[in-house]
């Protein structure tokens, strides 16, 4: 007798079933990203809001909503407001001048100290002595960075180990943080000093991934050790320098610890950075409408730093 055939059922669409699959796991997915998105929303998301929206009133304390002064804030700021930015003179000066400084001797120099240690400690025996050496600055908290620094830069020679130096050859004392000649070039110093640590160990990570077949080629079809550096090393390091850059000047941008325990934006305000503007204004000068506006200025600062941060990441990978 024949065995009739059994029907065979349809085949589900693979397409199809992983996308019944995607729908089926979108509320566990949704319960576990749900205190997340809540966090930040709270903490990220609101205050930014709130902040944008104080920026176009007055912004008195207790009244922070009551009288609308619309792009007042900024007007004042860009334009009337000499110790936030002064192009009167030459070299401008104020607050973001002063950020402009720090971001390219600050940066240049911990990015270019930070790679040269990198490239010279792998060449000796005592490459993690020396990479902890450097690094030391940067476990240190940068309030009680602020304050061995202010010490060392004491114009009082039985306090300040600086000036007790120069005095062996009879110069000073000078008054570091208290002459606007030298104030913002020693605390970019302090910066660098606390900062090459950081840059050393990432690069000398960046270097260690490099194949040594590749230097090994080089070297043997002639390449000195310099070529080696500018035509290999350099390039292969590119992408998690500019990853490295564009942390020192997030940083930067919202540079304000040592600024406050080391000078407090002076002598005057010739140290003062945006941040510190930000805190100024809103705290001790009760005006947190302008305040805010100095936050909203460093977040459009922020923004095609990070834009690009995130496109370079996209198109290429971390060494």
């Amino acid at each position: 007798m024949a065995v009739a055939p059994q029907a065979v059922p349809p085949a589900v669409p693979v397409k199809r079933s992983r996308m019944r699959g995607a729908r089926e796991r979108d509320p566990v997915a949704v319960f576990f990203l749900a205190p997340a998105m809540i966090l930040l929303a709270v903490f990220l998301v609101f205050p930014a809001i709130y902040t944008i929206a104080l920026s176009f009133f007055r912004g008195r304390a207790n009244s922070q909503f009551s009288e609308f002064v619309g792009l007042t804030n900024y007007v004042n700021l860009l334009t009337n407001d000499p110790n936030f930015i002064n192009f009167k003179t030459f070299p401008p000066s104020g607050a973001i001048w002063n950020n402009v400084l720090w971001l390219i001797f600050y940066t240049g120099i911990v990015l270019a100290l930070g790679l040269i240690i990198a490239v010279m400690a792998t060449r000796v025996r005592y490459e993690k002595q020396i990479k902890a050496i450097v690094f030391i600055p940067q476990a240190i908290a940068a309030t009680a960075l602020g304050v061995i620094w202010t010490f060392v830069y004491s114009p009082n020679p039985d306090q300040g180990f600086l000036n007790a130096f120069l005095g062996i050859f009879g110069i000073g004392p000078i008054s570091f943080l208290g002459d606007t000649t030298f104030v913002n070039a020693a605390l970019i110093f302090v910066g660098v000093w606390a900062g090459v640590g950081f840059a050393t160990v990432i690069l000398s990570a960046a270097i260690k991934s490099i194949s040594t077949e590749i230097l090994e080629a080089a070297r043997s079809d002639g390449a000195n050790e310099f070529q080696v550096f500018l035509r290999i090393i350099l390039p292969m390091v590119s992408l998690p320098m500019s990853v490295l850059a564009v942390t020192l000047i997030v940083g930067v941008v919202k540079l304000f610890d040592l600024i406050y325990v080391m000078t407090s934006g002076g002598p005057g305000a010739a140290s003062r950075v945006i941040a510190f503007t930000m805190y100024q204004e809103a705290f001790p000068g009760n005006q947190f409408g302008k305040g805010a506006a100095v936050a909203v200025i460093m977040l459009i600062i922020l923004i095609p730093i990070m834009i690009f941060n995130i496109r370079r990441f996209r198109t290429e990978s971390v060494t």
